[in-house]
């Protein structure tokens, strides 16, 4: 439509991960991955959920194609269960692991949908896991082969790759915290598996180039950035800001788009912070074709002693709109981060490949539906501020809603649901949300008055 920004080719698409929607996390052959044993330790996830049921995925996934169908969504974004396809983490093959994800695209192509695989969205082998994981010196290499056969795989049919998602949220959440899988708390071994992963990441683009060398062929790396600002002038507070802004925002674009590490992260973990090759360097500077970001909240921040290890603190703003997550809604820092992007690492392409609020719903879908008005504002605000990076020059080529489904929100359990579709947890029966019939008529007028 004439007075639309979004270009031609625009992606309109919701995201998943394998271990929050598919269940079935064990059948026809898969492994345990870290994600399954750390859902089933006690005292781990709220309300001692697990993802052995989810959104039932795995045997619904006709289903959820046709569902996405409906919306018009002409891409989804999804990950791959590594432990399906390798139980081991690396050698054998389970075809059957393999073949849902062949089926999984074959059935996406069939309904006009774009499939965007990630490679990587948590789920660790639990084999892996137990040879250090992510701390072992061999991971970039387990994730080479791994990348290489999927790619082998399903390179005929997939042109957008992923890598890894949101690797800050592997190291901080798994290895400096121990809120989520593989539930450590050392400072040392986040710093270390930081390293890891990028090296893992261009290890992995170079295997996927050798599978999927077509023109078509794109592959990006997934990040989630959070843009901090000060939470008043005072010197302190602007240096906590600037500290948690290197840590979180720029600890894995530095490396993999200017060939550097900031230098303030150096300060921060001292002795705890690794040396890093010029060899390293380089690989984790693999050329990619697009970076994602995921984005949901920005992060006001001062200066606090107590908290470790940024003595850095989030500042609640008075009169703001914050999710069930204690997120605070601000759909204008979305236009920010994506020039920020532009800005500081040059005009590669973006995808927006996750954006979305948790926001209270029912667990049963009444008569008339699912009316979620806080939640379809909040799409309808970051869609425009989508459209208003665009209208700024960036170059940006498609959006993610999170999430198609209500699912496992990791360590929260099923108690913050995300979703677009609502699903009554008791029975699987799914349910558009007034924002999913919102998000399907700005898809069908391809933004057309955002």
């Amino acid at each position: 439509m004439p007075d639309t920004v979004f270009p031609p080719g625009f992606l309109w698409g919701a995201a998943t991960s394998a271990y929050q929607v598919e269940g079935s996390p064990l059948a026809d052959g898969a492994g345990i991955s870290n994600w399954h044993r750390f859902a089933h330790t006690p005292g781990r996830i709220a309300g001692g959920d697990t993802g052995d049921i989810a959104c039932d995925h795995y045997r619904r996934m006709p289903e959820d194609v046709a569902l996405m169908r409906t919306l018009g969504l002409n891409a989804y974004r999804f990950s791959v269960a590594w432990s399906r396809v390798l139980p081991e983490g690396r050698g054998r093959l389970n075809a059957a692991g393999l073949g849902f994800y062949e089926r999984l695209v074959d059935q996406l192509l069939g309904a006009g949908i774009t499939p965007m695989l990630t490679l990587h969205h948590w789920d660790l082998p639990a084999a892996l896991d137990d040879r250090g994981g992510w701390l072992n010196p061999d991971s970039a290499d387990w994730f080479a082969d791994y990348a290489a056969l999927v790619g082998r795989a399903l390179g005929d049919r997939v042109a957008l790759w992923t890598t890894l998602n949101e690797p800050w949220v592997i190291a901080d959440g798994g290895f400096m915290h121990g809120v989520l899988a593989p539930g450590h708390r050392s400072a040392w071994e986040a710093a270390l598996v930081a390293q890891r992963l990028l090296c893992a990441h261009g290890r992995g683009v170079q295997a996927l180039r050798a599978e999927c060398s077509g023109p078509q062929h794109r592959i990006g790396l997934v990040v989630n950035i959070e843009p901090k600002r000060a939470a008043s002038d005072h010197p302190a507070d602007r240096a906590a800001c600037e500290r948690a802004h290197a840590y979180m925002n720029r600890q894995y674009l530095d490396p993999v788009l200017r060939g550097e590490r900031p230098a303030e992260l150096a300060a921060l973990f001292g002795p705890a912070w690794p040396a890093c090759s010029d060899e390293d360097i380089a690989l984790m500077r693999t050329p990619i074709d697009w970076v994602g970001i995921n984005y949901y909240t920005r992060g006001v921040m001062a200066h606090d002693e107590t908290t470790w290890p940024l003595q850095a603190r989030h500042v609640r703003q008075p009169g703001a709109t914050y999710t069930e997550t204690g997120w605070e809604v601000h759909a204008r820092a979305l236009t920010e981060t994506l020039l920020w992007v532009r800005e500081r690492y040059g005009d590669i392409p973006q995808y927006v490949t996750e954006n979305g609020a948790a926001f209270y719903d029912p667990p049963v879908a009444g008569p008339d539906g699912i009316a979620d008005p806080l939640r379809l504002q909040y799409l309808r605000d970051h869609l425009g501020a989508v459209a208003d990076a665009i209208r700024a020059g960036v170059d940006l080529r498609g959006y993610f809603a999170w999430s198609l489904l209500d699912n496992l929100e990791w360590a929260h359990g099923y108690a913050k649901r995300f979703g677009i579709v609502h699903v009554d947890f008791a029975t699987g029966r799914r349910t558009p949300k007034a924002s999913a019939r919102w998000y399907a008529k700005a898809i069908a007028r391809h933004g057309a008055g955002l």
